[in-house]
């Protein structure tokens, strides 16, 4: 397995992390937080141009908006998935209403939108709410 480079979500240090120890809760060398929460990452514009510019590790964002009905009933499946697909893939979520600059740059025009990257550049998209059962599948379906 190779390298990944993953970026520590508490102090944005850069790390390198061998591919067969993904699995094994690595922390970030510089402040030793999870690289990997089992919780999907907060985003922000930078943090996220951050994460596609350095990560090998592929990063699936959910563009959200608290007002948002059908975004709610997904966010604990997302949630959820975090946990089950750490080490394979990272999940996110960006707030629409708060970052509307990042939100427009990636063509957001309905929410909720998945959006799947792979070494900064998109792979997959999907818009509307889905069932565990349907995240799933679409996760498992990435060709990463």
């Amino acid at each position: 397995m190779s390298d990944h480079f993953l970026i520590c979500p508490a102090c944005q240090a850069k790390n390198r992390v061998p591919g067969e120890r993904l699995q094994q809760a690595p922390q970030c060398g510089k402040c030793k937080a999870p690289l990997l929460p089992s919780q999907p990452l907060t985003l922000d514009g930078p943090l996220m141009d951050r994460l596609l510019a350095n990560e090998t590790l592929p990063l699936v964002v959910d563009f959200w908006a608290p007002w948002c009905g059908p975004c709610q009933s997904m966010a604990p499946v997302f949630s959820a998935a975090a946990g089950e697909v750490a080490g394979q893939l990272r999940l996110a979520k960006l707030d629409t209403e708060a970052h509307q600059a990042a939100a427009s740059r990636f063509g957001i025009r309905s929410i909720p939108t998945l959006i799947a990257f792979k070494n900064g550049k998109e792979i997959a998209r999907q818009s509307g709410a889905l069932s565990a059962g349907q995240l799933r599948q679409w996760l498992q379906n990435l060709s990463v």
